[in-house]
């Protein structure tokens, strides 16, 4: 059955469509159908982390107001056949986006694939409500940091208040990723260490994305970090989160607070 994940966040800079594209590579490469939503509108960075940039000619504001096809839209990846891109409206309007409009193109595109990755604005504004409307799953990306925390902690009520799932009387399926983790500064106190996240936010441990500069390379040439450098440290953890996300029990390797050493930890849930 085909799953809606939204990648959401109630910070901006947290890291949140730079792991919508390496998520998004890492299914694709597990033999997955992926398409990637920006609806981000307004702004549009997805294709820029997707180095797809240069091929877009509609978005999913056309296609959901009829003005053109999904697949006129969808810009299939170029390295990876199973992964496509629906781009974000750089010249419109978040308000142009209507929510029987995104059902239209999210009903499409479960005909199509197996997961549609929709990277969310950050906040709690109506771009970021309609990515989140119709998820089956949630991952919420912060940063350790307590503005982040904070924040999240706000999207994970929206999550339990405001989809359709939650008014249907569900619950959505939510886990957190945190981004940009340095072991070092998490022992000197310099930023907060994952049990202190996890005990605020008491949602399940998707992933820990170490700080890294192959990041900011990945996306600076335009490719998914799971793609550009397959056996860096965030690589391997947004592969490993992506297995998680399919349903596989994949040891969790967590950088200690203590002398930079390795704790194994196996299916690690929040308390």
């Amino acid at each position: 059955m085909p799953k809606i994940l939204v990648v959401t966040s109630g910070k901006g800079g947290v890291g949140k469509t730079t792991s919508t594209a390496a998520l998004g590579a890492a299914l694709a490469q597990s033999n997955q159908k992926v398409a990637v939503v920006d609806f981000d509108v307004g702004l549009r960075n997805l294709d820029l982390v997707m180095g797809a940039e240069r091929r877009v000619v509609y978005d999913l504001i056309n296609v959901a107001q009829g003005d053109a096809k999904l697949h006129q839209a969808l810009i299939r990846d170029k390295r990876l056949e199973n992964l496509y891109l629906l781009p974000a409206s750089q010249t419109r309007d978040k308000d142009a986006l209507t929510e029987e409009g995104v059902r239209r193109v999210i009903d499409e595109l479960r005909e199509r694939f197996d997961w549609i990755v929709c990277d969310s604005p950050a906040g709690i504004e109506r771009g970021a409500t309609l990515a989140m409307r119709f998820a089956d799953v949630a991952v919420v990306v912060a940063n350790p940091e307590v503005s982040s925390v904070r924040d999240s902690d706000r999207i994970i009520g929206l999550l339990d208040a405001k989809t359709e799932i939650a008014e249907k009387g569900g619950r959505m399926e939510k886990h957190l990723l945190l981004t940009r983790y340095d072991a070092g500064r998490a022992a000197r106190g310099e930023m907060l260490n994952v049990d202190d996240v996890l005990e605020i936010l008491s949602i399940p441990l998707l992933g820990i994305i170490p700080e890294s500069e192959d990041v900011l390379r990945a996306s600076n040439v335009g490719t998914p970090v799971t793609i550009h450098s397959g056996t860096s440290a965030p690589s391997r953890a947004y592969a490993d989160a992506a297995r998680r996300l399919c349903g596989a029990q994949v040891p969790m390797d967590i950088p200690s607070d203590k002398k930079g050493l390795l704790v194994r930890l196996f299916g690690r849930r929040a308390a």
